[in-house]
């Protein structure tokens, strides 16, 4: 069976209660898709327009009234503000693999009044209440999907064309009170997240949801050697003087044991300021290679600057005390240190398979986001032009 793209449009509602990462999970455990792209928008007048047209279809097995429901959503809520005139955030995803569309259509579910109980993302985060008569009374679907290939790869050109105007690194779309200043703060979803098809990734984001911060970019990633070395730079120099006790100590035992001599006290310390750097050395390895599968020893001039073969999730979150509060979620790098409830606590397994990175001032989030160019490299638009051409 050929492999296919889908998409699937998460609403400005289901953004902001936070219920992106409980879709998310969904999305990856119940398809066993691939996560290909994302990225965020902040749809102008013109990108609404286009797309609400193209709503009501005679192929959607979807009530014609619900189609016309949802092109009315469609024009309402993922257009600018009348009042306030900021756009609106909205998020996309795409997947792919064999039979992708009809895959993530059966999980986003079909709307209908009668439907009662929460088998279908739309089941449990989507509504649609009617009165005695009938009428519609609320109506939020809470996210939008293609319901054939042909819908899909058309409405996925018509985004990634909006996709450079209209997405990316989405600013001045949230109202904060006068004594508030929001900063930026990059999460990474590291790779131990993907290893198979599984909703860690979504539960990651979900854990960041009690933060009550906004994500206003994500971008699917695969880090190249260079990149994770350039990101990881800054702990080379600490891993190679920071570790010389542990080293000697190490050492220490194993000479001991197989040589059957005491090594005195300046002689152990002599052992780590050899041998500490070296370890500290093949850590950055590991570290570098954990992140884009390849380490920099593994690499000639050309591997190492292509994209690695991990996975991981960008985020870049917006909010006051941006960065604290993400990092309080998230927990010490050592999740056998981490408190009960925190991320690394949960999902992680090592200092090293920790499930998720998150910057620790301003300073390192601008470096950081500089290096994954998150909100600047659209690669949405690139996976869309690599399966179905130039746009």
């Amino acid at each position: 069976m050929p492999q296919e793209l889908a998409y699937v449009i998460i609403t400005p509602y289901s953004l902001h209660k936070s219920r992106t990462g409980g879709i998310l999970a969904r999305l990856i455990s119940r398809t066993s898709l691939e996560m290909v792209g994302a990225r965020m928008f902040a749809p102008g007048p013109e990108l609404v327009q286009e797309y609400s047209k193209v709503i009501i279809s005679a192929n959607d097995p979807q009530d014609r009234r619900i189609q016309e429901l949802i092109r009315d959503y469609i024009l309402q809520n993922l257009s600018p503000d009348p009042k306030t005139k900021k756009r609106r955030r909205a998020m996309m995803l795409i997947f792919q693999g064999e039979d992708a569309v009809r895959k993530v259509r059966s999980v986003v579910g079909n709307i209908s009044p009668e439907r009662r109980g929460g088998e279908t993302i739309r089941d449990t985060y989507g509504d649609l209440v009617l009165d005695e008569n009938g009428q519609v009374r609320y109506f939020e679907p809470a996210v939008l999907a293609a319901p054939n290939v042909e819908e899909a790869e058309w409405k996925l050109k018509l985004w990634a064309r909006y996709s450079g105007t209209d997405g990316g690194l989405v600013e001045d779309t949230i109202a904060y009170p006068s004594n508030e200043k929001p900063e930026h703060t990059l999460v990474l979803i590291k790779p131990d997240n993907f290893r198979f098809p599984t909703g860690r990734p979504g539960n990651v984001i979900d854990f960041f949801s009690r933060t009550g911060l906004y994500i206003v970019a994500i971008k699917v990633h695969r880090m190249s050697t260079a990149e994770a070395m350039e990101f990881y730079s800054p702990i080379r120099e600490i891993l190679r003087t920071r570790l010389n006790d542990a080293v000697a100590t190490k050492a220490k035992a194993v000479i001991e044991k197989e040589l059957g001599f005491k090594i005195p006290p300046k002689e152990e310390k002599a052992l780590g300021d050899l041998l500490g750097p070296l370890s500290g050395d093949q850590q950055f390895e590991n570290i570098v290679k954990f992140m884009s599968g390849r380490a920099p020893s593994e690499c000639d001039a050309v591997t190492i600057n292509q994209p690695g073969t991990e996975t991981c999730i960008a985020l870049v979150y917006e909010g006051h005390e941006a960065i604290r509060k993400i990092r309080d979620v998230l927990g010490p790098t050592d999740p056998s240190k981490a408190p009960p409830g925190s991320i690394r606590r949960e999902f992680g397994s090592t200092i090293m398979v920790n499930a998720a990175h998150a910057s620790d001032s301003r300073e390192n989030a601008k470096r950081e986001m500089g290096i994954v160019r998150i909100g600047k490299e659209n690669t949405f638009r690139k996976v869309v032009e690599e399966f179905y051409g130039k746009l």
